[in-house]
């Protein structure tokens, strides 16, 4: 469950970069670029359990 985060968040940022480059989608791609940040930056704030 632990890398269920990371794999999101990756996923998330790779439909980012290819939407980016490839549909210019403005801002449907910025939004799950955000969301990928933030599911980031909550495993990293909430560390290991």
């Amino acid at each position: 469950m632990e890398n269920l985060l990371y794999l999101v968040a990756v996923l998330l940022v790779i439909g980012w970069v290819v939407g980016f480059f490839a549909f210019h989608a403005g801002w449907l791609i910025h939004a799950l670029l955000v969301i990928a940040v933030i599911a980031v930056l909550l495993r990293v704030i909430r560390g290991r359990t």
